[in-house]
C-alpha cells in the first residue's frame, strides 16, 4: 500500500527539522572548535629544553614527480640541528622520476642515501618502501616524513627536544594545507585548514585523541624494533594510526608539538580532489566506525541547505550561520598557526564538497592508492582489489 502524499510531506518536514536542529548543533561545534584553535598550546611552546643533539635518520619513502620536491628535501638537509642528519630516500622502481631528484641533491650533500628496492613486505606500498629503507639509516633516532611536507630550519630541533622526554615513545605534528596547484590545490589545503586540522585541535584539546600522523612519526629503533618493526604495519591502511598505536600500548605517549607544519596539496582536477577526499573519509570510518557517524555534526552548512527540503522559514538563516561559523573558524586557524589568508569565496564550495565526500565514506570500501586500487577490510588491512563495483580515480 502505497503511502498518501500528506503523509510523505511529514516525512519531509521531519527530516528537514532534523537536518537544521544538525545544523545548529554543528554550527556550535564549528564555534567552540575555533576558540580551541585559539586556545591550542602543546608541549614545544617556547624553546626546547637544554639537551645534547642526537644523530638523526630521516626516511622520506618516494613515488612518483611531485612539485617543489627537491626544495623540501633540501629542507631536511639544512637544518639547524648540532647533530649529523642523514636523509634516506627510498623508490620500489629504479625508473621512479624521484631518482632523478635524489640525485641532484646527493650532489650537493653527502648527507642523502637513495635505496631502490622492489620487494614487498605486505599490501601497503608505503611500508615496504620504508622496510626495504632501514637496514641503510644510520642512527638511532629515526623521523618518518612523507614527501609532500614542508619543513622549516628548527624541525629536527623541536621534534628531537619533544622526543627527549621520558614519557615520550614517539613524535608526530599537526600540520596544514600548502596549495601547490591552482583552484584543485587550494580547495585541497582549505579541506586540511578548515575542517581536519581544527578538528584534531578540539579532539587534543578535549583530550579525546593522541594521533599519529605521516608528516611526523619520531621514534627510536629499538623500540620500532618493541612493536614489531614496519612489517608488522605491511597490510594496514592507517599505517601511521596504527604505529601510534602501537607505541601507546607500549606503554608510551604520542608527543605533539604545538606548531604544525606545511602539507603540500597538489590535486590538479576534481576528480583527483575527491578521489584522495574519499580515501581519507574511508580511512578515518575504518579507524573510528562510530565516531566517523558522529562527524555528521561538522557540516553545518550542507545540512542547513538539507533543511531547504521543506522550504522551513529559517533555513537560509541557519544557512548564513553556519557559514559564518566556518568563516570564523578558517580566521581563528590563520591566526593561530600564522597561515597567510585563506580563499574565502571557496568556503561554501569546499564545505558542500566535504560533505559529498563524508557521505560518500559511508558506503563502500574502495580506495585508491597512487593509482591503485584496493579494498579496506573491516580489520583496516588493504586488499588488492581486480574490480570493484564503483569506480575510483587516480590520484
Amino acid at each position: 500500500m502505497s503511502l498518501s502524499l500528506p503523509t510523505i510531506w511529514q516525512i519531509v518536514v521531519i527530516m528537514s527539522e532534523i537536518c537544521l536542529a544538525g545544523a545548529a548543533l554543528g554550527s556550535a561545534y564549528v564555534f567552540i572548535a575555533a576558540v580551541a584553535v585559539l586556545r591550542f598550546r602543546r608541549g614545544g611552546d617556547g624553546e626546547p629544553a637544554p639537551m645534547t643533539p642526537e644523530p638523526v635518520s630521516i626516511l622520506k619513502p618516494l613515488h612518483g614527480p611531485e612539485p617543489g620536491l627537491l626544495r623540501r628535501l633540501a629542507a631536511n638537509c639544512e637544518q639547524d640541528y648540532a647533530a649529523p642528519v642523514q636523509l634516506v630516500c627510498g623508490v620500489q622502481d629504479g625508473k621512479d622520476p624521484a631518482v632523478s631528484t635524489v640525485g641532484v641533491l646527493a650532489k650537493r650533500t653527502e648527507a642523502v642515501d637513495l635505496v631502490i628496492d622492489a620487494r614487498r613486505r605486505g599490501t601497503n606500498p608505503k611500508i615496504s618502501n620504508l622496510a626495504n629503507m632501514l637496514p641503510r639509516a644510520r642512527h638511532d633516532v629515526l623521523l618518518i616524513s612523507d614527501s609532500d611536507v614542508e619543513v622549516g630550519p628548527d624541525y629536527l630541533r623541536n621534534i628531537t627536544a619533544e622526543l627527549a622526554k621520558p614519557d615520550v615513545g614517539a613524535v608526530s605534528c599537526l600540520y596544514y594545507g600548502v596549495p601547490a596547484s591552482r583552484l584543485w590545490g587550494r580547495l585541497s589545503a582549505l579541506g586540511i585548514n578548515s575542517h581536519f586540522l581544527p578538528n584534531v585541535v578540539l579532539a587534543l584539546s578535549l583530550g579525546m585523541a593522541e594521533p599519529c600522523f605521516g608528516t611526523t612519526i619520531a621514534l627510536r629503533r629499538g623500540l620500532l624494533q618493541r612493536i614489531g618493526g614496519f612489517e608488522a604495519f605491511g597490510n594496514v591502511l592507517a599505517d601511521d594510526y596504527a604505529v601510534g598505536q602501537a607505541v601507546r600500548s607500549a606503554g608510551y605517549r604520542i608527543g605533539i608539538p604545538s606548531f604544525a607544519l606545511g602539507h603540500s596539496c597538489f590535486d590538479r582536477s576534481l576528480r583527483t580532489l575527491m578521489a584522495h577526499d574519499l580515501r581519507v573519509a574511508r580511512t578515518i570510518k575504518t579507524i573510528d566506525p562510530i565516531g566517523y557517524l558522529g562527524l555528521i555534526i561538522t557540516h553545518p552548512f550542507a545540512l542547513a541547505l538539507l533543511g531547504v527540503m521543506a522550504g522551513l522559514g529559517d533555513t537560509l538563516a541557519m544557512a548564513a550561520i553556519a557559514l559564518t561559523s566556518r568563516l570564523l573558524l578558517c580566521y581563528c586557524i590563520e591566526r593561530r598557526f600564522e597561515l597567510p589568508r585563506q580563499d574565502y569565496w571557496l568556503v561554501p564550495v569546499r564545505d558542500l564538497l566535504s560533505f559529498t565526500a563524508y557521505v560518500r565514506g559511508l558506503f563502500g570500501s574502495a580506495v585508491n592508492w597512487r593509482g591503485a586500487i584496493f579494498r579496506v577490510s573491516r580489520q583496516g588491512n588493504f586488499v588488492p582489489a581486480a574490480a570493484q563495483p564503483e569506480q575510483v580515480v587516480s590520484t
